[in-house]
């Protein structure tokens, strides 16, 4: 069984291998590939059975009313926050999303984030490359012993967790739901404000839902201690940027993200002016096991819908 037609939105060539674009072709009988401001994307959708997108494209009631005969939306991403997958189910149309794929990848930055703020890293490597190899005047802080947070104990922060660990930090976690199987190895729960009023390092990792946007609200902001620091590899929707840009202000925290790029370029300037705001390229999701395994997933997923057992299924 293949698809009639497929609908690929932001998916450009680069995104998929050679090997991954054959096999693709082999699931639908034709496919149209649009970039997301593309107009004819509302003529394209109408007889489309299948619709693939990229990261962060919409597709809600109004694309899915356009399309009668969707059945299956898949998303090149691990965040579905801009699917409407309530009235999609309601639809009787499934919404698959790549999950899990890049769980060591962005864990391993995290930490070499942490540490590259904490030991002044960048500094110290721009400062030897002009033959000035002195110490003085460098400062560092250990993870040891710190209370660490993590907000969001799916995959990617279940795996930081087992990391922190091993640096001897005092780890604690909030998420949705408890896990007592983590518990047991001796990863604290803790009730999310207080959690976040008492920490050191907070990192988070929610998925983009109804639910998280502004999970980061401006109380819970304003609660965080000073000289704390804050590490997001997760959509900016989940932290309220306004409060935040007023605690920045104070000097008294840092930020670190690599979601910058999805920022309105003025509000993602103006923040960077501040000296504790630090962004990064989207760089979290990026080696060469988490590429691999991204498209085996993606495609993985179309063939499984296609023999009547979808997996990895988000509505």
């Amino acid at each position: 069984m293949k698809f009639k037609k497929g609908l690929l939105i932001n998916i450009s060539e680069d995104k998929l291998d050679p090997i991954h674009w054959k096999k693709l072709d082999l699931l639908a009988d034709k496919k149209v590939s649009l970039p997301k401001d593309s107009p004819q994307i509302q003529t394209e959708i109408k007889d489309a059975d299948c619709i693939l997108t990229g990261f962060q494209i919409d597709i809600g009631r109004k694309e899915i009313d356009a399309a009668p005969n969707l059945r299956y939306v898949s998303v090149l991403a691990t965040a579905y926050g801009k699917i409407d997958t309530d009235y999609a189910r309601k639809k009787g149309i499934v919404v698959t999303n790549v999950p899990g794929y890049s769980t060591e990848s962005v864990a391993e930055l995290v930490f070499a984030v942490i540490l590259e703020n904490l030991r002044e890293i960048a500094r110290a490597k721009e400062q030897a490359s002009k033959g000035n190899y002195s110490e003085a005047g460098f400062k560092a802080t250990e993870i040891k012993d710190k209370v660490f947070a993590v907000l969001g104990l799916g995959k990617i922060g279940g795996r930081v967790a087992q990391i922190t660990k091993g640096f001897g930090a005092d780890i604690r976690y909030w998420s949705k739901n408890r896990k007592k199987e983590v518990e047991k190895q001796g990863i604290k729960y803790q009730g999310v404000n207080k959690l976040i009023s008492e920490a050191d390092i907070i990192s988070l990792h929610f998925a983009e839902t109804d639910q998280t946007k502004h999970f980061l609200n401006g109380e819970r902001i304003n609660s965080i201690k000073s000289g704390a620091l804050i590490i997001s590899t997760v959509p900016n929707e989940i932290i309220d940027l306004t409060v935040l840009e007023e605690r920045l202000k104070k000097a008294d925290l840092t930020f670190i993200s690599d979601h910058a790029d999805e920022l309105d370029p003025r509000i993602a300037k103006r923040l960077s002016k501040y000296d504790n705001c630090i962004f990064y390229p989207p760089i979290g999701y990026i080696s060469n096991e988490a590429r691999i395994a991204k498209q085996e997933i993606f495609i993985g997923n179309m063939e499984s819908f296609l023999k009547g057992k979808p997996i990895n299924t988000v509505s």
